[in-house]
């Protein structure tokens, strides 16, 4: 008996919920895709830039349209290409063009959310020369001592060959003991085999450091007649341990022989001194897209 009057009450509850789901259920709605043909952009224009072309356009007061289409044959991939612009954009800009191929054209279309597409409008434009793009590799050029050389050795410290022995704490020193010399005093190197574009770098001793304010750099094919390359007489350093990367040094032609030849000292002393030295083959690359 009491089995049933437990089944009988489980099912008037059940019924009861039920009855309360159905009477609370409400169907979600969705807003409704609009069908109408979208506005177009207007006042279409291009302009060139490097390697680019930008398009810049008006967005229309009324507008409607949810994205811009932009539409173009690229000439690098030989590709038909599309790029979208949301409504809230009014420029763009089309990479990887060149100056070589003349005019592009572009087609340009306005969708709405339901995907209706507007009127198409067709622009052409010139891309801007892209620029070339240049690979720089560096490469240390091992030196001995025997190829290092100078007119002015202090006899009693600071042989040439520290420059190269990779310690910073070791210095060359130019004759500072009696007699001295007068500028210019240089060190030298015989490279032993033709090299062109080059690049110098060098550190200061460490302390009690006299460094060149007004230099040379000079390239020879003989150690005897020689060309100066340029004169540079300011961003020199001259504090203690302080380092300095000289430009890259494009000759016109080969060299052997390389002289770092100084004409003043700071403090204007009849010597100079340098704890560390070296020169860098330089290989330029350059690559031209627009070719």
């Amino acid at each position: 008996m009491m089995k049933q009057i437990f089944k009988y009450t489980l099912s008037l509850v059940t019924a009861a919920l039920t009855l309360v789901g159905c009477s609370d259920y409400q169907a979600i709605e969705y807003p409704a895709v609009g069908t109408d043909n979208p506005s177009s952009i207007t006042n279409v224009e291009t302009s060139p830039l490097p390697g680019k072309i930008a398009l810049k356009w008006d967005v229309p007061a009324d507008s409607n349209y949810y994205f811009v289409k932009v539409s173009y044959f690229d000439h690098l991939t030989q590709k038909n290409i599309a790029r979208v612009a949301s409504v809230y954009k009014d420029t763009m800009e089309i990479p990887g063009t060149r100056a070589k191929f003349g005019e592009y054209e572009f087609k340009i279309q306005t969708f709405s959310r339901a995907n209706i597409g507007g009127e198409i409008a067709t622009v052409r434009g010139v891309s801007g020369i892209a620029p070339a793009i240049v690979t720089i590799t560096k490469t240390k050029i091992p030196l001995t001592a025997g190829q290092l050389s100078t007119n002015a050795q202090e006899p009693t410290e600071g042989p040439i060959a520290n420059l190269i022995d990779g310690n910073a704490g070791t210095f060359f020193h130019t004759r500072w003991s009696s007699p001295q010399i007068d500028m210019p005093q240089y060190i030298q190197v015989n490279l032993n085999e033709p090299h062109q574009n080059f690049q110098f770098y060098y550190q200061n001793r460490n302390g009690s450091q006299v460094g060149a304010e007004i230099l040379e750099v000079q390239i020879s094919n003989d150690g005897q007649t020689w060309e100066t390359l340029t004169k540079i007489s300011s961003g020199l350093p001259s504090a203690s341990k302080a380092e300095y990367t000289s430009e890259i040094f494009q000759p016109a032609h080969s060299f052997t022989y390389f002289r770092y030849n100084v004409l003043q000292t700071y403090g204007s002393k009849k010597y100079f001194n340098m704890a560390e030295f070296a020169l860098y083959n330089v290989v330029i690359n350059t690559y031209d897209p627009e070719l």
